[in-house]
């Protein structure tokens, strides 16, 4: 396998990956409601239809994500709603380590990094836009 087919294919598992897992929570939040975001948002002191912001970055972003059409809009998307809910969320933790010694933030820098990376490397080849 040559070198631009072997990037197109980690891009592909990139975005697979990201997406799918982001999504998960969309999905979670489509049937729990989104409520408890809302009421969240206004304690902050923001408007609660802010609140709704998050099914644009876990449900239509991770989709254009997964089917690599705008997967670079998509994945800025997914990056901004992270920034948001480590602010709102998960500011108290920044410091803390988990049970197994790992930083209590792990998984969601891990969904930053790569949502950040996928902006800037692009869908690759097998996605609806092509590059």
């Amino acid at each position: 396998m040559n070198a631009d087919k072997q990037q197109d294919l980690g891009k592909l598992i990139l975005r697979l990956a990201l997406g799918v897992l982001i999504l998960l929570h969309g999905i979670a939040k489509l049937r729990g409601g989104t409520a408890g975001i809302v009421g969240l948002v206004e304690s902050q002191g923001l408007p609660g239809f802010l609140g709704y912001g998050v099914l644009i970055g876990e449900v239509l972003a991770p989709v254009l994500v997964i089917v690599g059409y705008h997967a670079r809009i998509g994945a800025a998307l997914i990056a901004a709603n992270m920034v948001v809910a480590l602010g709102l969320v998960h500011l108290g933790q920044i410091g803390q380590l988990n049970e197994q010694g790992g930083w209590a933030l792990e998984l969601q820098a891990m969904f930053l990094a790569s949502a950040v990376a996928l902006a800037l490397f692009g869908p690759g080849k097998y996605s609806l836009n092509g590059k």
